[in-house]
Order: C-alpha cells, then sequence, then structure tokens
C-alpha cells in the first residue's frame, strides 16, 4: 500500500484521515505555528493533505534529498528564532489525542525552557523487537539502545527501567543547533549553508548532497549532557509494521474473522482456510500475504523488489 509515490503517512486509512493529517491535527492546538520537513517528491502530498485543514497554516522546507533525521531537524531549527520551542514529531505515529498526550507536551515545554533537550518515552506492553529503548531513571535518560532481539526486549520489560523510543522531541532551536555544532561540527555547518542557500524553502540537491546523512538519536540524543526524557502515558504507536495497522484497525472495528484473518484494502469476499491471525491485503496491482507475527518482516520482501528494480516500491 505505500510506495514510494504515496509513502504510508499519506493512506486515508485512518478514519478518513491519513496519519499525517492526524499529526497536524492533533498539534494545532499546542503550538504556534507549524513547519512541515518533507522529500521534494512528496511534498505535493503534504500540500493536498494540508488543504483539507484549510484553517491551518503553515510553512514547508523542501529537502532536495534525504539526509536523515538531524539535518532535517537542523533545517527546521534554522527556520526559527533560536529562543523558540520546536516540537519534534514523526508525520507517521499513531498517538492518541487527549490529557495524556497534552499533559507529557507541557511538562517536555517546562523541561526545554531550561535548555534541556526532552525526547518522550512510551511505556512498553509487551516486548517488542521493532522499535528503539531508552533506559532511564526519573526524568534522566541512562542510555538509548537499538531495537533488541526478543530475549532481551523481554528483559527490558520485565526490568521496568525502560521506555519505547517515539522519536519525538522538544528543545529550544537554538539549544539543539548549539549541541549539532558541538558533535557533529560538519553536519552543522553544511546543513546550515544548505539552508541559507535555500529558496522560498527549497534546498538546493548539490548543497544538500554535502551534508553526511546521520540520525538525530546518533548525532545529538545519545551524546549530549542535555538530554531528559518524559515518561509518557498516552498511547503510541509508529505504524512501522502491519502488526501495528492490525491492532489499530481492531480497535476502530475493521472486520476480522473468527480465527483473528483480516483483510485490508479489499471488500471483496475472502476466506481464510487453515489460518489464524493472518493479513492479507490488497492494491490494484500486488497483494501480500503475512502472519501477523511475521510484519517486522515484510521489509525483506521490499529489499528483494528494490534490488531487482522492481514498478512496485
Amino acid at each position: 500500500m505505500s510506495r514510494k509515490s504515496r509513502p504510508k503517512q499519506y493512506i486515508d486509512l485512518f478514519g478518513g484521515n491519513s496519519l499525517f493529517e492526524l499529526s497536524v491535527k492533533r498539534n494545532s492546538s499546542l503550538c504556534d505555528r507549524l513547519n512541515v520537513v518533507g522529500s521534494v517528491n512528496n511534498h505535493t502530498l503534504s500540500e493536498k493533505a494540508l488543504a483539507k485543514l484549510s484553517a491551518i497554516g503553515y510553512s514547508s522546507i523542501i529537502e532536495a534529498t534525504p539526509r536523515n533525521t538531524a539535518p532535517a531537524i537542523a533545517f527546521a531549527a534554522f527556520s526559527n528564532h533560536p529562543g523558540d520551542i520546536l516540537l519534534i514529531t514523526p508525520a507517521d505515529h499513531i498517538i492518541k489525542e487527549g490529557a495524556a498526550y497534552n499533559a507529557a507536551v507541557k511538562q517536555a515545554v517546562q523541561l526545554a525552557e531550561q535548555d534541556h533537550i526532552v525526547t518522550f518515552g512510551i511505556q512498553p506492553t509487551k516486548p517488542e523487537t521493532g522499535y528503539g529503548y531508552i533506559e532511564f531513571a526519573g526524568d534522566n535518560v541512562s542510555s538509548f539502545r537499538e531495537k533488541p532481539d526478543a530475549e532481551t526486549a523481554q528483559t527490558f520489560l520485565e526490568k521496568g527501567d525502560f521506555l519505547w523510543n517515539s522519536g519525538m522531541f522538544c528543545f529550544k532551536a537554538g539549544v539543539f543547533l548549539e549541541e549539532l555544532k558541538k558533535y557533529e561540527p560538519e553536519v552543522f555547518a553544511r546543513s546550515m549553508e544548505a539552508w541559507f542557500n535555500s529558496e522560498n524553502g527549497a534546498l538546493d540537491f548539490e548543497d544538500s548532497m554535502k551534508i553526511p546523512s546521520i540520525s538525530v538519536d546518533y548525532a545529538v540524543m545519545e551524546r549530549s549532557e542535555k538530554i531528559k526524557v518524559v515518561k509518557s502515558e498516552f498511547e503510541w504507536s509508529d505504524m512501522g509494521s502491519f502488526e501495528a495497522i492490525y491492532e489499530y484497525l481492531c480497535e476502530q472495528g475493521h472486520p476480522k474473522d473468527e480465527n483473528g484473518n483480516m483483510v485490508i484494502g479489499s471488500d471483496n469476499f475472502t476466506a481464510f482456510l487453515g489460518l489464524q491471525n493472518s493479513i492479507l491485503v490488497c492494491t490494484e496491482d500486488a497483494n501480500l500475504v503475512l502472519s501477523k507475527e511475521c510484519s517486522q518482516d515484510v521489509k525483506k520482501v521490499y529489499q528483494e523488489l528494490e534490488t531487482s528494480g522492481s514498478y512496485l516500491i
């Protein structure tokens, strides 16, 4: 369902809304303005989605080529005043809005006002191998951990001092840039050059290719001494797998049979024989059949299609 021409955050699969639209709506009452950092290949999809939310003003930062999350966040920081507090949120997560979410953001803003760089940690509900983890004590971060194997994830869950890494952050624009300059001076300098050479928010390809590609976790979060974590109680999923989508759709009343089998993308009659907890995903030119527990392995199919040069990616 998700292709390069239409990434998952733009699919209207969530109550008539896309994940991108839900993200904008969830945060519109908490923020004064909106910056959308996106790819040259899909910024028109952002504009189309935002046209549905006509009351919300925004500015676009259009990346000529992906350079990972540290430069992307740097562009947003350069586009604002140093004292402005930024709430950084991916556009492809499911988050239940409401009191718990608002409280977490309020706490993060208070810490950001004290010049901390804040990350949001989610209380684990199962030994998930598809997420990174944060080891914590109070609001202090002890370590960041990569996606674990099943045994390690179970250990994290039993210890009780690990949170899922949500990929959400809050900080003053200037504080983030200071830390990026301290730990990754070339990323800072090249990102600044690309930003100030941009025209109407659109970055130049050659300038962008000079920026080292690095995640914000490696560049800043795992090295800065200013990190704090907000232990968050809101419901969250990064929608990184069909298992996550399955669980969300179940909560929304999407039909499944008595053995837990579900069809996504088609209203055609479908019978599952001898199968349990399976998902059939239908599109015009491709179908996917998988056991729900194997949803993390879908990336292997994508890699095979990419290697073969298939148009399906």
